[in-house]
């Protein structure tokens, strides 16, 4: 009986190809150093311009209420705007999108709904954030929103705080938390679907015990690029969150007059101290950007990590044999 046997494997070298993949294989290669070369660029500018005007006394001590920024105050109040913004935008963000990639990837009926609502996903991720503000603030204007920001006197709805703002917040993380989340389910082979039905698991069993466990980078990938996002925004900030320097708490309930009350965040803080905004405090400005840059960083860092531990992984997080 004859055995097959494999072909010897080629070796192939660059030197036997066409000039014009020698070519495109250069080019890949410029295009893919030239973006390591830019991005190290960024990151070393700021990194000497921020250490160098960075002291601790920034991060712990309140902006001034002066329009001038330059002569005292730190941005304490725009790192805490920053995280309560990007808190309330991924809380809403992530289990409205894991419903909703769950929905159409497992169910999908009636199939022209669930084409629209990708369809409708698609869009609010191509729609320009300052557009996401301004219909924000028209919608949040209304008084069936009124107890989402600050109200006037004459009933006035202000419209602008931090409920607000995250709220719009959220559909800029929405896209990704919703995409990631919706390969993972589709990259799952049947099969492993197949052996939960055979177990005696229903639908909904199979979803919660073995599915969404094994999806979980991916929705933390998406959570962090969702994070990222919402940090480096600024239109919504100025829009519907006011850019105000400092916290500023509306009502007397401990808590809710935070998330009622308007703030900034890093973003429009290096904008409003830049040369071309009104604090005049460039070195700050370069300070509060060495800063942001960081926490943009770390979280690339994390999705990075968690997409390696997700191929490492596998489905070793699902539990078949676990109960309802």
């Amino acid at each position: 009986m004859a055995v097959a046997t494999r072909p010897p494997k080629r070796h192939e070298s660059i030197a036997t190809w066409r000039w014009g993949d020698r070519v495109a294989f250069a080019l890949c290669w410029a295009a893919g150093i030239g973006l390591c070369l830019i991005a190290a660029l960024i990151v070393g500018y700021m990194a000497i311009r921020g250490i160098q005007y960075l002291k601790p006394t920034l991060l712990w001590s309140h902006p001034s209420g002066e329009v001038d920024q330059s002569k005292s105050g730190g941005f304490l109040d725009p790192i805490l705007g920053t995280v309560l913004l990007t808190i309330i935008g991924i809380g809403i963000a992530t289990p409205i999108a894991v419903a909703t990639a769950v929905w159409v990837v497992e169910y999908g009926r009636p199939s022209w709904l669930a084409r629209a609502v990708e369809s409708g996903i698609e869009v609010v991720a191509g729609t320009p954030d300052i557009v996401l503000a301004i219909f924000g603030l028209a919608l949040f204007q209304q008084g069936l929103f009124g107890w989402m920001s600050f109200t006037a006197e004459g009933g006035a709805v202000f419209g602008r705080s931090f409920l607000t703002a995250g709220a719009m917040m959220s559909l800029i993380a929405l896209p990704m938390v919703y995409g990631n989340t919706r390969e993972g389910l589709q990259a799952i082979p049947r099969h492993v679907r197949e052996a939960s039905y055979g177990l005696g698991k229903t639908r909904i069993a199979t979803i919660r015990r073995v599915l969404l466990p094994a999806v979980k980078p991916n929705i933390s990938t998406g959570a962090a690029l969702g994070m990222g996002r919402i940090a480096g925004d600024t239109a919504i900030v100025v829009v519907l969150l006011g850019a105000t320097l400092r916290l500023e708490s509306e009502g007397s309930v401990p808590g809710a007059n935070v998330l009622k009350g308007t703030g900034s965040t890093l973003t429009s803080y290096v904008y409003n101290n830049s040369p071309a905004g009104e604090g005049n405090a460039a070195e700050k400005a370069y300070a509060a950007a060495f800063v942001l840059l960081l926490v943009v960083v770390a979280l690339n860092f994390a999705v990075d990590l968690l997409a390696r531990r997700g191929a490492q992984t596998g489905l070793e997080g699902t539990r078949l044999g676990a109960g309802r």
